[in-house]
């Protein structure tokens, strides 16, 4: 389409009662005009003691993204000085037209900012803003996306199933060798270091229900939860800001898809399922590290080793390490999640949400196991 030299659209100012005025758009407002509508409105934006501008579209037959920028822009700018500015008239057509504008990103600062040199002051205080805003942020989503899994709840069938068995193979299964490998060596070690002491008092037999009871109630869900961080939460961030910054989670809004139930729901059910599997075979894998070193170094049968184990450790222990399990997949996936969603820019921001999604993820995990253990002490 050639660019055109006239107008296709009017502008007609009304002077109202108080002091405002009425500006009356009709005709076509598109890419071509922008030029033209900017040099009209310059008058406009620069008259003194202007109260208020009411931008009338009930006669626009046609509107692009770019004549909505425009109006929107307009409407901004005005406000910005303190007018009020109203937008009325405007029919659903032109309607669906505007809400493709993200009006909020058009005032996000810039991702680097040039130039500026901040004491340490203003640094701290600009850190301080910054981990504020992305406590409301993570809030908002985990808000979000709690109501959504109680939507789902209520109609199972809106989840994309095929999806959920796809992420917990990629969280699940994909996962077993790394999530054996540290088990065993967990167990290993710890039952190691642990008969260096016991040996001195002739208490081999207590390094079953030492190990025990470090894997099942601490060890086992933790470490099983900072390995998915570093594998799962990490790769959901760089998926979804990969999408971010390619557009097509826009493309899905677009189409009329919730980016939140196509792309995040799966996901955390995946992780809702797996992870507390994962960790009940981690408890599993240090319980038999143990059993090795405890058979090998310490003349301990194998029943001997397997009835302490079952002595020690209770109903209990497994409730709550399968309780935190679940707690810790929900932050894993939630925040790996919300972290791909806060991606703008290009393949540097995807790295540093990856990177953030885990930071912000184990951080929390130890956050929460650490009110586990203050409240399951009392409990």
């Amino acid at each position: 389409m050639k660019p055109t030299l006239k107008r296709q659209y009017t502008i007609t100012i009304q002077p109202q009662p108080d002091g405002g005025q009425k500006l009356l758009i009709s005709g076509r407002l598109e890419l071509f005009d922008l030029a033209i509508f900017s040099r009209e409105i310059q008058p406009l934006l620069q008259q003194p003691q202007l109260s208020s501008v009411g931008l009338d579209l009930g006669g626009l037959e046609y509107l692009d993204s770019a004549g909505a920028l425009a109006v929107l822009q307009l409407a901004e700018k005005l406000k910005s000085q303190g007018i009020i500015c109203t937008l009325d008239n405007i029919s659903p057509k032109i309607k669906k037209i505007l809400d493709l504008i993200d009006i909020q990103a058009l005032t996000h600062p810039p991702l680097i900012t040039v130039g500026k040199r901040f004491g340490w002051i203003s640094q701290v205080g600009e850190a301080s803003l910054a981990f504020w805003r992305d406590i409301i942020e993570v809030i908002a989503f985990f808000g979000e996306l709690l109501l959504d899994l109680a939507s789902v709840c209520l109609r199972p069938r809106r989840v994309r199933w095929e999806y959920v068995m796809f992420y917990m193979k990629r969280a699940g299964v994909d996962g077993l060798p790394i999530v054996s490998l540290i088990g065993l060596l967990l167990g290993l070690i710890i039952a190691f270091m642990s008969s260096l002491q016991l040996q001195q008092f002739g208490a081999n037999i207590y390094v079953a229900s030492l190990l025990g009871v470090a894997m099942v109630r601490e060890l086992g869900p933790i470490m099983t939860a900072i390995l998915v961080a570093g594998r799962s939460g990490s790769a959901f961030a760089a998926e979804i800001g990969s999408m971010k910054v390619s557009e097509e989670v826009d493309a899905l809004t677009v189409m009329g898809f919730n980016p939140m139930r196509m792309l995040t729901t799966p996901k955390v059910i995946a992780s809702l399922v797996v992870v507390p599997l994962l960790t009940i075979y981690a408890d599993l894998l240090g319980i038999i590290g143990g059993l090795i070193v405890g058979v090998t170094m310490l003349d301990l049968t194998v029943y001997s080793y397997i009835q302490e184990t079952r002595r020690i450790l209770t109903l209990f222990d497994f409730t709550s390490s399968f309780i935190k399990s679940v707690v810790f997949a929900f932050l894993i996936a939630a925040i790996g999640c919300q972290r791909g969603f806060q991606v703008r820019g290009g393949a540097s921001a995807v790295g540093s949400a990856t990177t953030s999604a885990v930071v912000a993820a184990i951080f929390l995990i130890i956050v929460v196991d650490s009110i586990f253990a203050i409240v399951l002490t009392y409990v």
